[in-house]
């Protein structure tokens, strides 16, 4: 007499992962929410105490207050628009010559030796060793943010795309190469998915340095920006409305890292790693 095999129990895992995931989501909302809190609470209480003299640093109340009424300004949404079109321009220019000389230098053993100690000459240069450089060519316009958020950013896109094309499957290549399908074919199929998940981790990070210089370049060399406004603000003695910029270019940087991840996850929805994440 043969014995029943027992029931498959294989949905149930999964059934507690969500559930795991569902308990998570809220404790991680409500410990990120705590720690603001505590931030803005020790801030308030810090020049209210006279540890640090409020002249110096005002309450975070007085600086929320004073960001609030900073949105209801025109010349905060311009000076906003400013920033972000150096961010967007800088950042698709550093992109775009990124990919393409990545592909091309990745795939080829010769032009990958020649260019390293080139590479890794150039990479450790910061880029606001080249402010006087881009204040010569182009003065206080915004070409000078450009030069410096397209060097930054460039760096961040390329050793990425590099890693991405040497970790390409040489039995996959070949047996590409095998049936026929030229070199563009090849990069198309074989090497561009290979290199999209380190693309997609480059663009994320070059991002943030981006506008890391974008800020950086309107502090220093006067381009139109929120950082121009920042230096203004301090000079002129507004230090609530310094510390309400400073404030502003946060928040933007927390808004473009939600959105370089969302869109990094939509890309990468069919690689492993994105749909472990979505499963642990």
């Amino acid at each position: 007499m043969s014995s029943q095999a027992p029931a498959s129990s294989g949905p149930a895992p999964s059934v507690g992962r969500d559930r795991r995931s569902v308990r998570k989501l809220p404790v991680k909302q409500l410990l990120g929410f705590a720690g603001i809190v505590g931030f803005l609470a020790t801030w308030e209480l810090i020049p209210r105490l006279g540890i640090i003299d409020e002249r110096f640093l005002p309450p975070a109340s007085e600086v929320i207050v004073a960001l609030v009424r900073d949105f209801g300004l025109t010349a905060f949404w311009i000076s906003v628009g400013e920033t972000m079109t150096a961010w967007f321009l800088g950042l698709v220019i550093a992109v775009a010559l990124a990919v393409v000389l990545g592909f091309v230098i990745g795939s080829s053993d010769f032009l990958r030796k020649a260019t390293n100690s080139t590479v890794e000459f150039l990479r450790p240069i910061p880029s606001v060793a080249l402010i006087p450089l881009a204040v010569l060519l182009f003065g206080v316009k915004i070409e000078s943010s450009l030069m410096l958020i397209t060097y930054a950013a460039f760096w961040q896109v390329l050793i990425q795309v590099l890693y991405g094309v040497a970790d390409v499957d040489m039995v996959a290549n070949n047996t590409a190469k095998t049936y026929g399908l030229g070199r563009m074919a090849r990069i198309r199929y074989v090497v561009f998915p290979t290199a999209l998940p380190y693309l997609m981790t480059g663009v994320r990070l070059a991002a943030t340095v981006a506008l890391v210089l974008a800020i950086t370049a309107e502090l220093v060399i006067g381009s139109p920006g929120l950082g121009r406004e920042i230096a203004l603000a301090q000079s002129g003695g507004a230090i609530s409305g310094m510390y309400a910029l400073v404030l502003a270019t946060g928040l933007i940087g927390v808004l473009i890292n939600v959105l370089m991840r969302f869109i990094e996850k939509k890309t990468l929805s069919w690689h492993s790693s994105v749909r472990s994440e979505v499963i642990a």
